[in-house]
């Protein structure tokens, strides 16, 4: 096998700090003063989640000073970048992801450090977040772009598979986390791959494929595979 020449490759642009407005969400970068007191509420608050920091190598974090310090060195990240995610009804704070593993050199870059409040997950505003991340990722000529998480954590590789990602193996013994063994699943979504995704995401998310009661006429697996 002869490898693939790329004559006409140039490094892809590294991600603004900007909103991204979608139809459900606007991802806002993660900003604690205004933030803040959302973010503590739907991740750590009487409604939060308890599996929402099973496999994050932080949290939870139960003291709203040490919460604070953690979002504020999240917002003066580079590497990973933090979006807060505001719904457009409420135009409430509820949950944070980022980009991470930013490679312009090579156009890669990955999805993660996924912290959503119970009300948002297995939601369109859930997916919409991811979406506007990946279509952006993309749109800044990157190539390849990455999602991993611990493999026993089955729902983030149920949502990577959803989200039309492609599993690419497992890292045995990757990571200790929290004092015990990491392996990491490992998935990504290319470049070619995307035009048919963003089209599935895009029928997915359309007012018209949710009836009355919010509930999804087709799902976004059905979508993808038409």
């Amino acid at each position: 096998m002869t490898s693939q020449a790329l004559p006409n490759w140039q490094p892809a642009n590294r991600p603004p700090q900007r909103p991204l407005d979608g139809r459900y969400v606007r991802l806002e970068p993660l900003d604690p003063a205004r933030h803040g007191d959302d973010l503590w509420l739907c991740l750590q608050g009487a409604d939060a989640d308890p599996a929402l920091w099973d496999y994050l190598p932080y949290g939870p974090l139960q003291r709203r000073s040490d919460f604070d310090a953690w979002l504020a060195a999240n917002a003066g990240s580079g590497d990973p970048l933090f979006f807060s995610v505001i719904e457009r009804a409420s135009g409430q704070a509820q949950g944070l992801l980022s980009y991470l593993n930013i490679v312009p050199a090579h156009g890669s870059i990955e999805i993660g450090h996924i912290a959503f409040g119970r009300a948002m997950q297995r939601t369109p505003r859930a997916s919409e977040a991811v979406f506007l991340l990946a279509e952006q990722a993309f749109a800044l000529g990157n190539r390849r772009l990455e999602w991993k998480c611990n493999d026993l954590n089955a729902r983030s590789k149920r949502a990577a598979e959803r989200f039309g990602f492609s599993f690419e193996g497992l890292f045995r013994q990757h990571l200790v986390i929290k004092g015990h063994n990491r392996d990491t699943a490992w998935y990504s979504l290319l470049d070619h791959e995307w035009p048919r995704q963003r089209q599935a995401f895009e029928r997915w998310l359309a007012a018209e494929n949710f009836d009355e009661q919010g509930r999804q006429r087709s799902s976004l697996g059905e979508l993808c595979n038409r």
